[in-house]
């Protein structure tokens, strides 16, 4: 295995960029060099994004969305040797998706996540991008989603835990890294890269979310007390698209500090007694353990809470 950095601007396609985080990724992306297309049923109020809508549970509109130009004005690029101006894009992020259970009846959920998911790593493998990099969630984890008060197997949660969810949204996504296993075995030298992205927070909500978090500490025990700064998302997802040769992997997207003014031991015994603990943790570690993100790729993010919300 030969992994390597670039440095060099990439052409994304980043299916779903219209939504909570793909709004704030998107510019982060822009900011750092890169060129995106969203690809989304809704358009995206940016001033040099082009939104292409298209349905991705349709493959035929994958395969044409992620061939497609970027904007109007490609279309004064000169002729390739295959007879279209059209570049091969660099990487794509697949964030679009249902993003919980209850917005559809459960079976379109699975058949809307899944048939997407399949539709956009196939196209882009098959057309040559070598770089795939897709949302998965924090629910994988069996809790967020589950019926009543339901502990986890054990903390910190990191990547080679036994997922075992029982709701649909979560299942959904536990295929959707199935699906991105089997084609990075089976295309050698493409990068498939499953995000466990976890509660994503926007700018304006740590005024508006975060004082409940901190007075209700029980009720983010389905989230394990964990967030992920949609900014920090996006510096995220352009250490995937910088970074090769790692094959398939799961990350777990989430920022490094536990949503409480408790410390992370305190939050643990006093709401997860039964739950056992593998390794001694930081003061404030999140649970949602994102060592693997730091190690392998570099994170360290830019947006923790305490920044912006008073103890």
């Amino acid at each position: 295995m030969v992994v390597v950095v670039s440095d060099s601007p990439k052409r994304i396609v980043f299916t779903g960029g219209s939504g909570k985080a793909g709004r704030h990724c998107i510019p982060y992306l822009l900011a750092q060099g890169h060129s995106v297309l969203n690809v989304d049923l809704v358009p995206l109020p940016h001033p040099t994004v082009h939104t292409l809508k298209a349905d991705l549970t349709d493959s035929g509109q994958v395969f044409n969305a992620l061939s497609s130009h970027f904007h109007l004005s490609h279309y004064e690029n000169p002729r390739g040797p295959g007879g279209v101006g059209v570049e091969r894009p660099d990487a794509v992020i697949h964030f679009a998706a249902y993003a919980r259970n209850l917005l559809v009846p459960d079976s379109e959920c699975f058949r809307g996540n899944v048939l997407s998911t399949y539709n956009v790593i196939e196209a882009a493998c098959k057309l040559g991008i070598k770089k795939v990099i897709i949302a998965s969630s924090e629910t994988t984890y069996g809790v967020c989603f589950a019926q009543g008060d339901v502990d986890y197997h054990s903390f910190p949660l990191g990547e080679d835990y036994d997922n075992d969810p029982e709701d649909t949204y979560a299942t959904s996504k536990l295929c959707g890294e199935r699906c991105a296993r089997s084609f990075a075995r089976r295309f050698p030298g493409v990068d498939i890269y499953a995000l466990r992205i976890g509660n994503v927070i926007e700018p304006d909500e740590y005024e508006t979310l975060f004082p409940d978090f901190l007075k209700k500490p029980e009720t983010r025990k389905r989230n394990a007390w964990s967030y992920i700064d949609a900014r920090d998302l996006g510096q995220i997802c352009d250490l995937c698209v910088r970074k090769s040769g790692l094959g398939f992997q799961v990350f777990n997207a989430t920022n490094s500090t536990i949503t409480t003014k408790e410390t992370t031991a305190e939050i643990l015994k006093k709401y997860a007694p039964n739950t056992p603990v593998s390794r001694k943790m930081l003061e404030y570690e999140a649970p949602l353990s994102n060592r693997k993100i730091r190690e392998l790729l570099g994170f360290r993010d830019e947006h923790d809470w305490r920044k912006y919300v008073k103890v």
